[in-house]
């Protein structure tokens, strides 16, 4: 199952998807995303730092845990190669004009094709409607 790094987030903060999104991702055989989504989840872990949802303390223990699931392959990370950027290139140069997609996403959906996953899993409103332009199908639970 490919996730994208909001979903990733979702298994260790509290929003109000994520009981949902745990009881999927509990639910899979395995856990894909990019590597990408290592910088992403601990921004998001600081935004809640910083938005005082989080204490330092807790900060610190969200991170820590979701580097000891990274290190233990709990998540299994497609890296982020030269090769993959390339082909991030050139299929966004195959997107219609109207389709609105941000870099990170590009490399989220790039990174499922690499996965060989036929689906990806996000709460993205413009990486759902994206994901069909890449061959993939957009999931949302």
């Amino acid at each position: 199952m490919y996730l994208d790094s909001a979903y990733v987030a979702k298994y260790y903060v509290n929003e109000p998807d994520a009981t949902r999104v745990r009881k999927l991702i509990e639910s899979a055989d395995s856990l894909i995303s990019s590597a990408w989504s290592m910088a992403e989840v601990s921004c998001v872990f600081h935004r809640y730092l910083r938005q005082g949802d989080l204490s330092a303390k807790q900060f610190q223990m969200l991170s820590r845990e979701f580097r000891a699931h990274v290190d233990s392959e709990l998540w299994t990370l497609v890296p982020v190669t030269a090769s993959l950027i390339r082909r991030v290139t050139s299929l966004v140069a195959t997107l219609p004009p109207a389709v609105f997609l941000r870099a990170g996403d590009a490399v989220q959906l790039v990174s499922a094709l690499e996965a060989g996953e036929p689906d990806v899993w996000t709460n993205d409103r413009h990486m759902l409607a994206a994901a069909p332009h890449f061959g993939l199908v957009g999931r949302s639970a």
